[in-house]
């Protein structure tokens, strides 16, 4: 359930490339603060997921809703 969460989210995700470093930035939409900044692609993405992994467990742990999924339909 957590994976097809995170996997569902990963979807939304938007990358750009930085004009200042030409290093890679990438966000979530809905998700608030859930960012990185990596060399590589690939390394953005992976960067990514671990953040969304801790931010969920981080708003799981204060009892703070998660956005819900507009593919499945749960938090």
């Amino acid at each position: 359930m957590l994976i097809e969460y995170i996997h569902a989210a990963m979807e939304k995700a938007k990358y750009e490339i930085l004009s200042d470093d030409n290093t890679f930035y990438g966000e979530i939409p809905g998700f608030d603060g859930a960012y990185a900044n990596a060399e590589t692609l690939e390394k953005c993405r992976d960067e990514l997921e671990s953040i969304l992994e801790e931010w969920i467990f981080f708003r799981i742990s204060r009892n703070l809703s998660l956005p819900r999924d507009s593919q499945t339909g749960k938090n």
